[in-house]
Formats: C-alpha cells, sequence, structure tokens
C-alpha cells in the first residue's frame, strides 16, 4: 500500500522514478529501435551582415553620327522632377511575443524523460491544436513508435525528428530541423522565424538532452530588416519546471525572458553521450516552422 500511495502523490519523487521503470520496460518489449530513414537537419548559413552592392548596369549608347535624330521636339519648360529618396530604416530596439499568456499553454513534464513531449505539446496548444491536459500528454507519448528512429535517437525514443513528425501528425506541418554554425545565427533565425509564421520555435538545450519552447525574443534592432541584429534573449516554456536540476539549477516559469547569459548557459552545441550524429554534432540544433499560421 505504501508503494502505491508513494506513486500516487509523487512523494520524494518516486513517482517519477516508477515512470521510468515502465517506459524501460515498455522499450524492452517494443524491441529495437528502427533503424528507419527520419528527418536530417538543413544546416543554415547565414547571409553576410551587409547587402553586397550590385555591378554598375552599363547601356550601351549608338554612335550619334549613325544615330536617327528623329523628329525636333520642342524643348520642356516643365521643371525636372526630384526623385523622393527612400528613407533608411531606424534600428531601434524589438521586443517580439506571440503568445501574450504563456501559463495558458505551458504543460510540466509528466515524467523527468518526456521532456520532448511536454514541448512538443505546448506547440501544439499554441497552435491552438490540442489542449494543457495530462491525458493529452500520455497520448503524445503513446504515439512515439510511429516516429523513433535510431538515427534521430540512438537509444529510441524522442528526438528532434520525432518531434517534428508528431507535430505534423497532430496538424502542424512543415517543421524542420535546423543546425547552425553559431547561437546567434540560431536565434536570429528562430526570431525570424517566429515574426515569419507566428509559431514557436522548439530550442534543443542542455547539448541536445533538453527541449525549450520558444514564443518570442528581445534584439537590439529587427532581425527580419538587419540581418545583423543581436538577439539579447528569447521567452521561453521549459517543460522541466517546476523541477530543480542538480546540473542546470532551478528551472524558470512558463514565458521567463531568458537574458544572453541564460542563453549561453543553457542553449549549448548538440553532444550526445550515446553516438554520433554527423548532421547535429557540433552545431546549435532548432526544430522551427515552415508554414504561416495566417498565410497572406
Amino acid at each position: 500500500m505504501s508503494g502505491i500511495i508513494a506513486v500516487a502523490t509523487n512523494t520524494m519523487g518516486a513517482g517519477d522514478r516508477w515512470g521510468s521503470v515502465l517506459a524501460r520496460v515498455d522499450r524492452f518489449l517494443a524491441g529495437p529501435v528502427p533503424d528507419r530513414v527520419t528527418l536530417g537537419t538543413v544546416r543554415v548559413t547565414e547571409p553576410p551582415a551587409a547587402p553586397v552592392t550590385p555591378p554598375p548596369v552599363v547601356t550601351e549608347v549608338p554612335d550619334a553620327a549613325s544615330a536617327d535624330p528623329g523628329p525636333t521636339a520642342e524643348p520642356s519648360t516643365a521643371p525636372a522632377a526630384t526623385p523622393t529618396p527612400t528613407p533608411e530604416p531606424v534600428r531601434r530596439p524589438t521586443d517580439v511575443a506571440i503568445d501574450t499568456d504563456p501559463e495558458s499553454i505551458f504543460v510540466s513534464q509528466a515524467h523527468k524523460d518526456w521532456c520532448a513531449v511536454a514541448g512538443t505539446q505546448m506547440v501544439l496548444a499554441a497552435l491552438g491544436l490540442v489542449d494543457t491536459s495530462r491525458a493529452t500528454q500520455n497520448e503524445i507519448a503513446g504515439g512515439i513508435r510511429g516516429w523513433e528512429s535510431r538515427q534521430d535517437s540512438r537509444n529510441g525514443g524522442w528526438g528532434p525528428a520525432a518531434m517534428a513528425l508528431a507535430l505534423d501528425d497532430y496538424g502542424a506541418p512543415g517543421y524542420e530541423i535546423r543546425g547552425f554554425e553559431t547561437r546567434q545565427g540560431a536565434l536570429r533565425d528562430a526570431a525570424r522565424t517566429i515574426q515569419a509564421t507566428e509559431s514557436p520555435v522548439i530550442l534543443l538545450a542542455w547539448r541536445g538532452a533538453h527541449t525549450w519552447v520558444m514564443t518570442g525574443f528581445r534584439a537590439d534592432a529587427d532581425p527580419t530588416v538587419f540581418r545583423d541584429a543581436h538577439i539579447d534573449g528569447a521567452y521561453i516554456l521549459d517543460p522541466w519546471y517546476p523541477r530543480v536540476s542538480s546540473i542546470w539549477g532551478r528551472s524558470d516559469p512558463a514565458g521567463t525572458f531568458q537574458d544572453e547569459a541564460e542563453m549561453t548557459r543553457n542553449f549549448l552545441r548538440w553532444r550526445r553521450p550515446e553516438g554520433r550524429y554527423p548532421d547535429r554534432d557540433g552545431l546549435y540544433i532548432t526544430v522551427a516552422p515552415t508554414i504561416p499560421v495566417n498565410p497572406s
């Protein structure tokens, strides 16, 4: 009886441990991880910070002696029109958040290994496709056998490809895995993508071990106008909340603005102990939408 009570109340984390035991038993019964082809990583290279000036266009002028002068026209007495110069864009701080009530879409992961499940659920909830109930999280978790691949996760279970495939199956198509050489490159792309699609971006934090959902950002300029805009931080939904990690520390409530220092501490290059991932190793990894919520 005491064991049942401990699980029901999650006393001293017993519920999470029991969930992990069940997950391992389920993994054993499911058999080996399928080594099937899955979504690859799109390597993104940022464009130059400044636009390249195109070469001048040279127009041939016919020889004056051979040109047909045509009929002689009376000279115009109207003043020449003065072209209106295009104003230069103004560089000013930008603050964007696509979700004004982060608590309404927040989901804490039901088990310590379910950050990807909860992250996927939060993206779907932000898009109005699912609710935030535990039953829905259990349902999403139960679909992993249809999405997992050894190429995506050497250990089986959830990787970024499984998240993208789950999003597609639940009505959010077009999410793709992207890899970047720099953190700022990844965050600038995520910021532009959020503005263009009005959809969250998933960040693979903790060297690929954890899922963060990014719903907005602050920058020193609009990244859709200034290609060298500096992203000062991001608004994050962390499914680990309200837990405390022995390695990464205390997690933060839904919608917390994670400044540059926190992004530098948590959003790190992909490096997993279970094996090599040739198209991800050493890169900053995101799972990003490509289809706008309200296409123009």
